[in-house]
């Protein structure tokens, strides 16, 4: 008997890596989920896009250095990795900068997957 009860779920994660535990919320939720083999899309949004940043360095304030945790998205099966494209560019940032490949996506496309989801946790 097959399970069919696989549902999506978007986790939107549109605050700076550090200065607040959203970003390592909404990690953590989207691991959990994937985890229960549910569909997992992660969209990196606003100052969100900083999450992804080549070489953080979070000891100085003694934390984990995000960027190395989002490295394991893979690793639980998230493919559907995306940053928006015009937060990217208001931060002058490119593909280059970002330690984990995304899906450049326009606002038109994030509305579409919105919309598309079963759940849409915002954090």
């Amino acid at each position: 008997m097959s399970n069919n009860s696989s549902q999506s779920f978007t986790f939107v994660s549109r605050t700076a890596p550090y200065g607040s535990n959203r970003p390592q919320l909404c990690l953590d939720a989207a691991l959990a989920a994937a985890v229960f083999e549910q569909k997992v899309n992660y969209v990196f949004l606003n100052d969100g896009v900083y999450q992804l940043l080549k070489h953080q360095d979070a000891e100085a304030i003694n934390t984990k250095t995000l960027g190395n945790a989002l490295e394991t998205l893979d690793l639980y099966g998230i493919e559907n990795v995306y940053v928006c494209k015009d937060s990217l560019a208001q931060r002058a940032l490119t593909a280059d900068d970002l330690v984990i490949k995304a899906i450049h996506i326009a606002s038109d496309e994030l509305k579409t997957i919105l919309a598309e989801s079963d759940s849409v946790f915002n954090l």
